[in-house]
Formats: structure tokens, sequence, C-alpha cells
């Protein structure tokens, strides 16, 4: 299947710019798609791509000792550009960071 078809038949089901990440992840045989999108997120796990988030993303980089704390960018992502998670959610990603 082409990358164009995959792409066209993705968007029957996800979002344009998830459908695009999707397709080109799978063309080049990638480890691992960054998605935040449920729905993208279900399709790629389908198709058998490793899927991480933003918020997996975070916990990496704090294990690499990139970054000190995740807390403040995670509270950011929430109230400056609108990213929803749920309370439990937040909660397990601080305890997993070691932040709550």
């Amino acid at each position: 299947m082409s990358n164009s078809t995959l792409v066209a038949e993705l968007k029957t089901e996800i979002d344009p710019g998830e459908a695009e990440a999707i397709a080109l992840a799978m063309e080049i045989k990638a480890d691992r798609i960054i998605i935040d999108d449920y729905k993208g997120r279900v399709v790629a796990s389908r198709l058998g791509l490793k899927v991480t988030g933003i918020l997996g993303v975070l916990l990496i980089v704090k294990h690499r000792g990139l970054i000190n704390n995740i807390k403040p960018i995670v509270d950011d992502l929430i109230n400056i550009a609108g990213f929803r998670i749920s309370p439990k959610l937040y909660n397990h990603i601080l305890t997993t960071a070691s932040e709550y």
C-alpha cells in the first residue's frame, strides 16, 4: 500500500495530521511514534506501532537527566496550551516522576 493510499484510508478514521504521521512512521519503519490524540493512538497501536505521548517523552528526558522536573512543564501544558489529562493521569505521571 502506498503512503498516499494509507493516508487516505486513515483519514476516514482520524484527523489528517495523525494520518500523515502514522503513514510516515510506517513508511520509515519508525521504532516509535509520538502522538497524544486518543483515536490516533488506537489506530497506531492497531497497526503495530509503539506509541508514546508527550507525557511519556517528558518522563524519558527526566529519567535521562535532561530536565530536573516535569511538573512545571505539565502544568504549563495544561494551563497555557490547553492540554487535557485526567487528574488520575496527572497524579500518576507525577508519582512516576517522583514529584508527587
